[in-house]
């Protein structure tokens, strides 16, 4: 019930975020740039938690243990997602965007559950989860219909 809670929570708070930021960069003239401004924040932010948590730094052989496509493309692939949305927002609006923002989300987890990747643990896809799938993406399209955009 807890892990739900905090995923709810944290889903609002990309939508907060995602429509703050956007603010920025449209006051900014670049939502490149408030992405920057966003991930420098959420750096010093990360920092902080780390130092004020438990959490041990990890020893050198740790560190060489990972491979290198994890220290680069997550990151690029944030940057890009995070950028987008905030270009998109003032386009298409924080409801459109979260909607479509979802679709994408939902049909990368289905793949990346079904294949394992990552090492997260495999879920198989099931029929009751297509049906799932098509619900969501249905919703999202009536959710879209007769916009302009």
């Amino acid at each position: 019930m807890i892990f739900g809670l905090l995923a709810i929570f944290a889903g609002g708070a990309i939508a907060v975020q995602a429509s703050m930021n956007a603010q920025l960069g449209a006051l900014l003239k670049s939502p490149i740039l408030a992405a920057g401004v966003a991930f420098t924040a959420s750096a010093l932010y990360t920092v902080v938690a780390f130092r004020l948590s438990d959490s041990v730094f990890p020893t050198i052989t740790q560190i060489k243990a990972v491979p290198w496509y994890l220290w680069c493309i997550g990151g690029i692939l944030s940057a890009t997602g995070v950028g987008l949305s905030y270009f998109l927002i003032p386009k298409m609006g924080i409801g459109n965007l979260m909607a479509y923002y979802l679709c994408g989300q939902m049909v990368a987890a289905m793949i990346i559950g079904q294949l394992g990747l990552f090492a997260v643990p495999h879920t198989p896809v099931t029929l009751q989860k297509l049906l799932g799938l098509v619900a969501v993406l249905t919703g999202i399209v009536l959710l879209n219909v007769n916009q302009q955009n």
